[in-house]
């Protein structure tokens, strides 16, 4: 349970000066930062506006039950609002929800969407239900991908003009209850500590041969694979700068601190019959995870937040590849031809049953690129084949709303692009007995050792023929010289 909150001062009074230099009665927005359920509290970095809807209105604003409307009155003390017409808020969760849902994917380990805040009098918040409030808490929670490991509860954050004030209330995303919690502000950013990892995966996952059935579709192996690694990786223990991480251990030192994950080795691995299976699908790729921490959190909570990035980044690639839907088939199209044997035009690539390759098929996922952000602190964003540092600049102005263009000599790519799997990986070379490439590099090796063994067994039997030739040769003009030698003793 959260029993304090504390936000970053500079941040939070940065957006209290801009609202109240602004004529906007109302605006919503979501909160990056963390709930440590190990310190019982919330920190609070950043508060992100929500941008407006594709129409062009504001994903937050004013009803009277009149039928009238609250202006802030610029020449009061305050700002008090108007007593004639008390009005309700008006939220647009669902917008505010994808608004979250997107920048949850730019964040790195130990950063997610933990609330939303609200910038209103403190009228027209009274007036708004807090069934209303707690509804638009909840669609944000469930747009954000999240893990066992993580709380239930969500912040939500009232920035009051009428009078002036901050007010901080918890809630859990199940229940309607908004409870009141300490709030404060202080400096966060500069005393996180840093952490690194460099993880190398190659995902193995088996396509059966039941026609009949969807979960063949590219979404859902995809999503099947990633989940089962996600078991395994959250079991891996974990080296920091070369020492194995103990559970309550501390780290004071500053700079970045790489760490290294050992998985362990699978002793319940499932052995398929080659008859039940139809192809196989080859995930393979490094990521670069980056994790933030609080100096008081134990170091156990860095490496949590690692595998989590780890396991988000993969769901985050997935998913942006799944949004393009039909773009992205129109740019594989003529390779989804070769390899289905038949024009998919119009077909989703969610939707592409795997076991109707015919041959190899290879899919580029986006790559991740780090973005400066705020003091040290990065975040990070992906790129599409056909994207450029333009487009993702162009998101950080609208999803995050940085004033500050980003210069792209500040921009990280760190992850190595790796090589496309071997012609050994295809589907149906399963079927025909080449299930992988290292079992493909073990038959070669097999192979080589065979012909070594051929070549030394011709050689030998060569050399045996000329020997025996030799032999008989000698035998003949010996036997030739015992049948002439008789005739000279004759004479």
């Amino acid at each position: 349970m959260v029993k304090s909150v504390v936000g970053e001062e500079t941040r939070l009074k940065s957006a209290e000066d801009r609202l109240s230099r602004s004529s906007i009665t109302t605006e919503v927005g979501i909160l990056v930062g963390k709930l440590s359920s190990h310190l019982e509290r919330g920190f609070v970095y950043d508060l992100i506006p929500t941008p407006p809807t594709d129409g062009g209105s504001h994903a937050c604003s004013l009803k009277s039950e009149s039928g009238g409307r609250e202006d802030r009155k610029k020449g009061s003390k305050g700002g008090k609002a108007s007593a004639q017409a008390i009005s309700s808020l008006l939220i647009d969760g669902e917008w505010v929800a994808e608004h979250a849902r997107q920048v949850s994917r730019m964040l790195l380990g130990g950063m997610s969407v933990i609330g939303i805040y609200i910038w209103s009098s403190e009228a027209s918040f009274k007036a708004t239900s807090a069934s209303l409030l707690a509804q638009t808490i909840r669609v944000v929670a469930q747009a954000i991908p999240s893990l066992e490991s993580e709380t239930s509860e969500r912040l939500l954050i009232h920035i009051s003009y009428s009078p002036k004030r901050w007010a901080c209330r918890s809630c859990a995303v199940a229940s309607v209850d908004l409870r009141p919690c300490d709030f404060k502000m202080s400096k966060l950013l500069a005393l996180l500590q840093t952490y690194r990892c460099m993880y190398s995966f190659d995902i193995r996952i088996p396509v059966f041969q039941d026609l009949a059935s969807t979960s063949n579709t590219f979404k859902n192996v995809l999503c099947n694979g990633i989940s089962r690694h996600a078991k395994e990786l959250l079991s891996a223990r974990a080296l920091l700068d070369g020492k194995l991480v103990t559970e309550n251990q501390l780290v004071s030192s500053a700079g970045t601190h790489n760490v290294e994950l050992l998985l362990p080795f699978k002793s319940d691995a499932q052995q398929e019959s080659s008859d039940d299976i139809s192809g196989l699908v080859v995930f393979r790729g490094a990521i670069c995870a980056y994790a933030y921490l609080s100096p008081k959190e134990p170091t156990s909570q860095a490496i949590s937040d690692l595998k989590n990035d780890i396991i988000n980044s993969l769901k985050s690639r997935l998913d942006i590849l799944l949004d393009e839907g039909e773009d992205t088939m129109d740019m594989a199209s003529n390779d989804l031809r070769k390899a289905c044997g038949e024009i998919v035009t119009g077909k989703p690539i969610h939707q592409l049953l795997l076991h109707e390759l015919r041959k190899p098929l290879v899919l580029t996922f986006p790559r991740r690129v780090l973005i400066p952000w705020l003091s040290d602190v990065f975040i990070c964003d992906y790129l599409l084949p056909s994207e450029t540092f333009e487009d993702l600049k162009d998101r950080c102005r609208e999803l995050l709303s940085m004033e500050t263009p980003v210069e792209s000599s500040a921009l990280l790519e760190l992850e190595t692009e790796v090589a496309s799997p071997t012609m050994a990986s295809s589907f149906w070379d399963l079927v025909n007995g080449n299930p992988s490439s290292s079992i493909e590099k073990t038959k070669n090796r097999s192979h080589s050792i065979t012909n070594k063994s051929s070549k030394q067994s011709k050689n030998f039997n060569f050399n045996f023929q000329v020997a025996l030739f030799i032999l008989l040769v000698a035998l003949l003009i010996g036997g030739c010289i015992t049948v002439f030698n008789p005739a000279k003793l004759v004479h």
